[in-house]
């Protein structure tokens, strides 16, 4: 017999609204450690987002040695009608899950499970979409939890620094899910690029066919009855209110301003992160972007974007150039059916001259040096070096620790265990890169127009108007007040 959704104390709901309500509360808790466990025990991980992306989080988790205890998601598979989630594939991973760990305890707030579940947790993942990932894994550091959070980290920028602050303060162990930041290749190669295998480099190109979910839309779609197992006002959350629509979830909210940041935000974290870890490059000086088809409500159909960092210790005199491309060049958005058509397979990538008769196909990443270049995909260990007889004039030690089996929910509770000093895509890592990805998505709000960027203030030059697109208003009952 499947386990009531539990219900709020009105101690609790008390609890929820201040811890919500108060970014003094982030930084006025003492580090609360979770129960004690032994050589021959397991931690105990909640899950915050049980489907989708949730639904590898913590099969990965589990596999790699956490006990789930608890899960939160805003879908309640058990009160589905029968067949429901066998005919809508979207929602098969959620039943999946609830099977999968059908002992554990289930909530539709993760700030109630939280509060609930106290020190029976030692550690949370967090798969939820972009908007909660704040809230999320802010409110389970400051219990004490540690936390492997999705990518990007935030939504926002005032977000991911305040969470790189939090983690540093609490001292919990953290991990973000760019899974190939794991991979021994990707690592070999920032070593290489390091000893200069090309140089110092100069410029960067990196692309994906992203986006491929419905993006570019001008009005909401129509309204949809709220289904009666779908928590749609926890759905919604610290972000803007809207009316529901399977056109927004499960899968679709990526191609919404207000609660994903479309392909540049879901693929950057994976594909930029090789050359910004590699380089160490800093805060960007300043970032252009060019778009077509963006609107209020949604992020571009495709998109090119330069950020523009300073000289440093791997780069060239003049410093660096990062370029981002995204999309497919030849597609539209369709009302009608709610689909973003491509109308050829050729998607957003660089020209000929940086690619060099390489297939973009084959590659997601140029690192452009003064003696060469090097050619590079996330999910491949066969990169390419030109001139090729650079490769062979190099052979550095190995000077970053390896993930075990290439596999950074291992190295994440390693991490925890104290087997390595840390994740290597922890938030002091992946805080400072997901707020170069970020001030990328307000460029492409803000198109041709070159945005300088002040990191220490955390502010654009001259533009008052995109603060609230650096920190966000949340939504009544979510304010995070500093």
């Amino acid at each position: 017999m499947s386990k009531p959704v539990k219900q709020v104390p009105a101690s609790r709901r008390r609890f929820i609204k201040s811890t919500g309500a108060s970014a003094a509360a982030v930084f006025g808790f003492q580090f609360v450690p979770s129960h004690v466990w032994g050589a021959n025990s397991k931690p105990a991980l909640a899950g915050i987002g049980a489907g989708g992306k949730g639904r590898a989080d913590l099969g990965g988790s589990d596999k790699a040695g956490f006990q789930v205890v608890a899960l939160a998601d805003v879908v309640n598979v058990r009160r589905m009608a029968a067949g429901v989630s066998k005919s809508n594939k979207k929602y098969r991973s959620m039943e999946d899950v609830r099977n999968q760990f059908s002992g554990t305890e289930f909530y539709t707030d993760y700030r109630e499970m939280i509060a609930d579940m106290g020190d029976k947790i030692d550690a949370v993942t967090v798969s939820t979409p972009d908007h909660h990932h704040f809230h999320a894994s802010a409110l389970a550091m400051q219990a004490g939890k540690h936390v492997y959070c999705q990518k990007p980290l935030t939504h926002g920028i005032w977000e991911a620094r305040t969470l790189t602050e939090l983690a540093a303060k609490t001292g919990v162990k953290t991990q973000m899910g760019n899974q190939a930041h794991a991979n021994s290749h990707m690592r070999r190669v920032i070593e290489l690029i390091r000893a200069g295998i090309i140089g110092k480099v100069t410029e960067i190109h990196a692309w994906t066919n992203r986006p491929i979910w419905p993006q570019g839309f001008a009005k909401a779609p129509d309204k949809q009855p709220v289904p009666e197992w779908l928590d749609w006002e926890q759905w919604c959350g610290p972000a803007p209110f809207v009316d529901y629509s399977e056109y927004i979830s499960p899968f679709a909210w990526r191609g919404w301003w207000n609660y994903g940041t479309g392909a540049l935000g879901d693929m950057a974290c994976h594909i930029m992160d090789m050359g910004y870890w590699a380089l160490k490059p800093g805060a960007p000086k300043s970032v252009y972007a060019e778009e077509n088809g963006a609107t209020e409500l949604s992020p571009p159909i495709n998109s090119k974007i330069t950020w523009e960092f300073g000289k440093s210790k791997y780069t060239g005199k003049d410093g660096l150039k990062y370029h981002w491309y995204d999309g497919y060049l030849d597609a539209h958005f369709d009302r009608d059916k709610w689909l973003l058509v491509k109308n050829s397979q050729e998607y957003n990538h660089p020209s000929e001259d940086v690619l060099e008769g390489h297939s973009f196909e084959d590659f997601g990443s140029v690192i452009v040096g003064t003696e060469g270049k090097l050619f590079f995909h996330r999910a491949k260990d066969n990169w390419v070096v030109k001139p090729n007889k650079r490769r062979d004039m190099f052979d550095p030690e190995e000077s970053i620790p390896r993930a075990e089996s290439n596999d950074n929910y291992r190295e994440w509770i390693d991490a925890i265990a104290g087997k390595v000093t840390r994740g290597q895509s922890d938030f002091s890592h992946s805080g400072p890169f997901t707020e170069v990805v970020l001030l990328g998505v307000i460029a492409q709000r803000n198109p041709k127009t070159k945005l300088e960027w002040n990191a220490k203030k955390m502010e654009i030059k001259g533009r008052p108007d995109l603060k609230s697109l650096i920190q966000r208003p949340y939504r009544k009952g979510w304010e995070w007040k500093g």
